[in-house]
């Protein structure tokens, strides 16, 4: 009979006959159920496990056999796990499950194997990557923590409120420091931190001790409250909070603290809690509304900076920040506010505190998306080094706590400072799922695994060699940031030119088209433009690009040697010229691209360029393009079902984002202005419940410009473009009663448009009157233009009234585009074109401003039961304020894409094309959405 005493005889080496039978038998029969806990080796610090002894004790009990890998650095020993019923063993190859906290290092990845960690890939983040690709290659599955959410999205395994406790201990201790850096002793000198304390209930009795002195006041008066400010109500702020709550303290609403602070003393300190409706506010006016925000966020800013960060001590951070939302507190508000912060009068004798806000504690900790990323600091303090000081005047950091600075505690893995009661609380939330992972075979196929709750499939990133389908994502983002990094490096290894593109055109749209192409090393672009400036520039910032001096209005023999020489050919030229272009294409057998609406000029040439084998494809752009595709994809899903399509609205603008749209016409130029103004002089045609509607060019249209309530938080009016009608065969909508295309422009678009046309602005008539490049002031050419040069400035604004209808709205925005005052302009030989000179600098986008594309298709489609439904689209994309603008993002990527798949044989079609079938528009949306350009589709039953 084996005894205790001869059972734990060289359990660390070599083991008793008993271990070792159990060992054979975990390898040598498949119904056994094994998983294994790894040593965490990722750094000194690290001294949690994914379950403590107790959970060991509880999968044993239920039959699975649970090996454990020796470790002294552990906060739970290994007698205790194997009292548990654990099998302490470095051999972890029986189990098919291996889960840890931090990654694994990659040489000791077991192949063929379901690991789960923490591994930090989800965002194709760069130190990452070759474990990614290590797991890949040893066919692990690999289920992630931090992608197992429960049906609401919420997570079900995180550290968060240990977090939390962690970090509230930290700052605590780091005031003590930064305050006696300041020449003062204080209470919080006596805060140790958190891994001094054996668990926290030991530092909760400290923090009661030190809050204790507070209460006593031996914080010194002419501190006034210390103001603490907790962001986000999750199991962070709320570990946060419970430390907090040891002290002697209120809570106050986040509008209340100023007033706190001035009514409360120094034997107290003062809490909020911040939520998103507290400092979160619609730009386009409004108040907070959470539907929109979660749909919406980039119609969003934050207030935080002027309501809430001016009345605060110490900002704890317990919310995760993504990349699309506003940020709480950016580096620029944090150096105004540091600038601008008034004194109180409780600092006042105290100039030793340069101002109220002392410390950050950032407990989110991801240097990617976190308040660090708001204060420009790019990496997170660690637990040897918790505390960096911040210097928001020079924008340098230092370890330390003398300076002019603010303190900040960012550790990214502070529940390891609590390691015990960390294991607990993970080891409890992720017992529940343990044992359909042990149950999934990494060697088995992934969507063979039936047996798997959605929330730990929904984790699993990598099986059989492959990313799963939900995060398929992750190669195409980790190509954007490679191609990113290689190109700020500089120019990459010399690699042979395979295939060459002509591009025609340097204007507001060829740059993301270029940037695009030139992602492909092998692939060489000419920008040909009669401003070799522009084509210079854009040389410039790509590789493999080339500029070239081109008129093709002068020069037909250059471009039809130039055309030879190329393999494809991209028209981004006014469409009046694509005829001229498209035609040497046909002679050279070259393929053609543009954005532009197909030209009769152009249909005549459909068999011509299939005699020649190639394709000239129009329409590739955002509008026409985008909106083709969107709504064909509609079409032929819904038809598939066995839908018919009742009717159809389609809706489109290119605008100024709303905090940018600030002058009369609410509008601004990244594209032609002369084509922007005209659009509104051009004729319409649509089908309106059965009924044809005709609008007359000339200026007709302004009086169908109509408010629209499409995107609600903004104040928009539409209108109908062109012919309509025609969609519905282009589409195959017949059994449409209603076919609408229009445009989207903010209020006041239409007011400031009709103006200018009632005084002759739309004119494209030469004048003689209007001295070629001679400049005046608009007043003086206003004044000829309504037929009185000699006119007086209180009569010339008399007759303008009279002009504009006696409307005083119009007026206004006639005065506000300043053409009733002396500033000059150039003059052109026709109003409309010294209208566009001025407008081109007057309305164009300032640094730094950013555009915004909304596109809406509301489709309403009958099912086979005769039920009828609602299906629309909405696209918003928002242009980036230092680098590619909205407009330009969604015509030139659409028809880089294209072009690459013309180049690559994924479009093969001949003579003129849109793209209006599957073939052609799938793929591409594929990758227009890959690039970030991104729809989402709402069905409501009717």
């Amino acid at each position: 009979m084996w005894t205790v005493k001869s059972i734990k005889t060289n359990r660390y080496g070599i083991i008793s006959r008993y271990l070792l039978s159990l060992q054979r038998n975990f390898s040598s029969e498949r119904t056994e159920r094994v998983m294994a806990i790894r040593r965490e080796d990722i750094n000194v610090w690290e001294r949690r496990a994914p379950i403590a002894p107790s959970h060991v004790a509880e999968l044993v009990n239920k039959g699975i056999k649970v090996l454990v890998q020796p470790s002294t650095r552990r906060a739970y020993t290994m007698d205790e796990y194997e009292r548990a019923g654990a099998v302490i063993t470095e051999d972890l190859t029986p189990a098919s499950l291996i889960i840890g906290v931090k990654a694994v290092p990659i040489d000791l990845l077991i192949p063929n194997k379901t690991y789960a960690f923490f591994s930090h890939t989800i965002k194709a983040q760069e130190a990452n990557m070759p474990l990614l690709d290590a797991m890949l290659e040893k066919n692990i599955r690999i289920v992630d923590y931090e992608k197992m959410v429960d049906a609401k999205g919420h997570r079900v395994c995180a550290f968060g409120k240990f977090a939390g406790v962690g970090g509230m201990i930290n700052i605590l201790h780091g005031l003590g420091l930064r305050l006696l850096a300041l020449g003062h002793h204080t209470p919080f000198m006596y805060m140790g931190a958190t891994h001094n304390y054996k668990n926290s209930r030991a530092a909760k009795l400290a923090i009661y001790e030190l809050g204790e002195d507070i209460k006593a006041g031996k914080l010194p008066a002419h501190f006034g409250p210390l103001s603490f400010v907790f962001s986000g109500s999750g199991n962070v702020s709320q570990g946060a909070q419970e430390m907090f709550q040891e002290l002697p303290h209120i809570y106050v609403e986040p509008d209340e603290l100023k007033k706190a602070i001035q009514s409360t003393d120094h034997r107290k300190v003062i809490g909020t809690v911040v939520s998103r409706e507290d400092y979160l506010v619609p730009k386009a006016g409004g108040v907070f509304n959470a539907e929109e925000y979660d749909a919406h966020p980039e119609r969003y800013r934050s207030t935080f900076a002027e309501k809430i960060a001016p009345y605060m001590s110490v900002l704890v951070n317990g919310t995760y920040w993504a990349p699309n939302v506003p940020r709480l507190l950016t580096y620029d508000d944090a150096r105004n506010l540091l600038k601008t912060m008034k004194r109180s009068s409780a600092y006042e004798g105290c100039p030793d505190l340069p101002h109220r806000l002392l410390a950050i504690c950032d407990i989110s900790a991801d240097c990617d998306v976190s308040t660090l990323n708001q204060v420009k600091l790019l990496e997170c303090t660690t637990i040897e080094y918790p505390f960096h000081q911040y210097n928001m005047k020079t924008g340098t950091s230092q370890i330390g706590m003398a300076g002019d600075g603010v303190l900040i505690c960012s550790i990214d893995n502070l529940p390891a400072q609590l390691p015990r009661e960390a294991t607990d609380y993970f080891g409890k939330l992720l017992v529940p799922w343990l044992a359909e992972m042990i149950d999934s075979h990494a060697t088995e196929p992934f969507e063979d695994q039936h047996h798997l709750s959605d929330t730990v499939r929904n984790a699993i990133i990598t099986s059989n060699g492959s990313l799963t389908p939900s995060y398929k994502y992750i190669a195409d983002l980790r190509k954007r940031q490679e191609e990113a990094k290689a190109r700020a490096l500089g120019p990459n290894v010399s690699v042979p030119i395979k295939q060459r593109v002509l591009l025609l055109g340097s204007g507001f749209t060829v740059a993301p088209c270029v940037e695009y192409l030139t992602r492909d090393k092998s692939l060489a672009v000419t920008v040909a433009s009669d401003q070799i400036s522009e084509a210079e520039i854009l040389a410039s910032k790509y590789k493999n690009t080339h500029p070239v001096l081109l008129d093709v209005t002068q020069s037909e023999e250059k471009l039809k040697k130039l055309i030879q020489q190329h393999d494809v050919v991209i028209s981004l030229l006014p469409y009046s010229l694509h005829p001229v272009v498209a035609k040497s294409c046909i002679a050279h057998k070259k393929n053609l691209l543009t954005t532009s609406y197909v030209l009769p000029a152009i249909e005549e040439l459909h068999q011509s360029a299939v005699d020649a084998g190639i394709a000239i494809v129009n329409e590739v752009g955002l509008d026409p393009g985008i909106d083709h595709m969107l709504a064909m994809e509609c079409f032929d899903d819904a038809k598939a079902e066995g839908a018919v399509v009742k009717s159809f609205r389609s809706y489109c603008g290119g605008l100024p984002a709303p905090e940018h749209a600030d002058n009369p016409l609410r509008y601004k130029f990244s594209w032609s202005p002369r084509a922007g103004l005209l659009t509104i002089m051009n004729g319409a045609r649509y089908l309106w419940y059965g009924k044809t509607v005709d609008v007359a060019a000339g200026g007709s249209l302004l009086n169908e410009i109509k408010p629209t309530n499409m995107f609600p938080g903004y104040r928009l009016e539409c209108y109908p473009n062109r012919d309509s009608l025609a969609y519905g065969d282009l589409y195959d909508i017949r059994t449409a009663n209603t076919i609408l295309r229009g445009t989207l422009r903010y209020e006041g678009y239409a007011t400031a448009c009709l103006a200018l046309f009632q005084l002759g602005m739309y004119s494209s008539a030469e004048r003689s009157d209007l001295a070629l490049a001679h400049e005046q002031p608009w007043k003086q050419v206003l004044a000829k233009l309504v037929g009185r040069p000699d006119a007086g400035e209180s009569e010339l604004y008399s007759l303008v009234f009279e002009k504009v209808g006696k409307d005083q709205a119009r007026l206004q925005a006639i005065k506000d585009l300043g053409l009733l005052s002396d500033e000059p302009v150039l003059q052109q030989k026709t109003p409309l074109d010294t209208l566009c000179l001025y407008l081109t600098k007057k309305l164009a986008y300032g640094e730094g401003e950013r555009d915004l594309v909304l596109l809406q298709h509301d489709i309403t489609v009958e099912m086979t039961d005769k039920t009828q439904e609602n299906r629309r689209i909405d696209m918003i994309c928002h242009g980036e304020p230092d680098g590619h603008s909205a407009m330009a993002r969604t015509v030139g990527l659409p028809v880089a894409i294209a072009t690459k798949m013309m180049l690559d044989g994924d479009l093969k079609a001949t003579g003129v094309v849109l793209p209006l079938n599957r073939e052609i528009y799938k793929p591409l949306l594929t990758r227009l959405r890959a690039e970030g350009i991104q729809s989402q589709m709402t069905t409501t039953v009717l």
